[in-house]
């Protein structure tokens, strides 16, 4: 879990728009960032097998 300090750091706007960082908006994680889903890969694959995130499915072949 991010610490709480480092997530509302990160909403905050950035003195120079370079600095900003993406986070997870569910959990804040600041690795594995998905843009295209806004969360982590944590998040994503916990919400994906519950079958929370529509159009996403798994795949094997």
């Amino acid at each position: 879990m991010a610490r709480k300090a480092l997530i509302e750091k990160s909403n905050s706007t950035p003195k120079f728009p370079v600095r900003a960082k993406n986070r997870c908006k569910l959990c804040g994680r600041p690795r594995g960032y998905l843009r295209m889903f806004m969360m982590c890969r944590l998040c994503f694959r916990k919400l994906a097998l519950q079958g929370m995130l529509p159009g996403v499915k798994k795949t094997s072949w």
